[in-house]
């Protein structure tokens, strides 16, 4: 049963809602070598905003991981920044109420821009509202493919 429906990468979202999904995977993106503008993304996000990363233990179960963008920002920074990192976008579904959207986009992962193929696949499920005449992040939660098995066909897998 799909709950959303699939929509191509020529996204029906508002401009500024559209903007913002790609200025998400975009700030985050870069060779390795290239610092990334950590104050731009903290910028997306409200002050309370939540990341929520579902992953695999190596024994199968599932573990939640709750931080703030600081923390990923800290955590992730050195890493993305030492190794390259490019989060591309393959799928997105949105759905919006008055200034409430929700956004499934399902991602790629490579090291580096013109690598065949990804190192890392999953969805990512981002609640975005909107603050004055800007949509803001709430919360983003996620997963790979590592932790929750193929992306499914009605997220954009194969």
């Amino acid at each position: 049963m799909i709950l959303f429906p699939i929509i191509s990468l020529v996204s029906n979202d508002p401009p500024d809602l559209d903007k913002a999904v790609k200025q998400l995977y975009a700030v985050i993106s870069g060779p390795a070598g290239q610092a990334r503008d950590w104050q731009a993304f903290r910028d997306m996000f409200l002050p309370e905003a939540r990341f929520v990363i579902v992953v695999k233990r190596p024994d199968g179960t599932s573990a939640v991981i709750v931080s703030s963008p600081d923390d990923y920002a800290k955590r992730s920074g050195p890493m993305l920044e030492k190794d390259g990192f490019f989060e591309k976008e393959t799928w997105r579904s949105t759905r919006i109420y008055g200034n409430m959207a929700h956004v499934w986009t399902t991602y790629e992962g490579r090291r580096k821009q013109d690598d065949a193929k990804p190192f890392l696949k999953g969805i990512n499920s981002v609640q975005f509202v909107k603050s004055g005449d800007k949509w803001k992040i709430a919360m983003i939660t996620w997963t790979d493919e590592n932790a929750a098995g193929p992306v499914p066909k009605e997220f954009g897998g194969g």
